[in-house]
């Protein structure tokens, strides 16, 4: 297993891991940063505080009982279903790719695209506010028309790597689509 260390397009500092299985079968995972338990005790802090400056105003302690509980299942949703720790793509030339989203709750989310839909996979570039923004993403064959794409699938939406990242994960995927394509014609 082969580790390094990129940028995200927002500047924090990602993992890519690359596992070879075999020569036809490769899984590349970006890791997040982490949680970071001093901006999590901040935002925590800031929101009891202004509760209890509510308290003192109003008098009222249902207001610190209900800052306590929403920040408390603010958090669980947050971990649940919003901090993605790892994504993960696992290319098998034979059978398909899967994408798996780790949550910080330990929760995963798996989708399995067959090889037979998929034309290609590709690096884009999307213009957000004032600057471009590559991203890796997955065509899928429309089944009515060989040349057309009936389906964008976008990879690593939560980490965002920067394109000398995705440049990496592209060239893995290539090696395993080009294997595919010369399989058919030399049997």
């Amino acid at each position: 297993m082969e580790e390094r260390w990129y940028r995200s397009a927002s500047g924090a500092r990602i993992a890519l891991r690359r596992r070879q299985h075999s020569a036809s079968c490769r899984e590349l995972a970006v890791r997040c940063p982490r949680l970071r338990l001093r901006s999590l005790s901040a935002a925590t802090s800031a929101a009891w505080l202004a509760a209890y400056g509510l308290f003192v105003l109003t008098e009222n302690s249902m207001v610190l009982s209900a800052a306590i509980i929403i920040t408390l299942v603010g958090l669980i949703i947050y971990l649940h279903f919003v901090k993605i720790d790892q994504e993960s793509l696992l290319v098998i030339g034979s059978l398909g790719i899967q994408v798996t989203s780790s949550y910080a709750s330990g929760k995963e989310s798996t989708t399995f695209i067959e090889m037979s839909q998929v034309k290609d996979v590709v690096i884009n570039e999307a213009i957000h506010m004032q600057k471009v923004i590559y991203y890796l993403c997955i065509l899928l064959q429309d089944p009515g028309d060989p040349q057309g794409v009936s389906e964008v699938v976008p990879l690593f939406q939560s980490s965002k790597p920067r394109l000398d990242c995705l440049i990496e994960v592209y060239k893995s995927c290539q090696e395993i689509l080009e294997q595919r394509k010369t399989v058919p014609q030399s049997s």
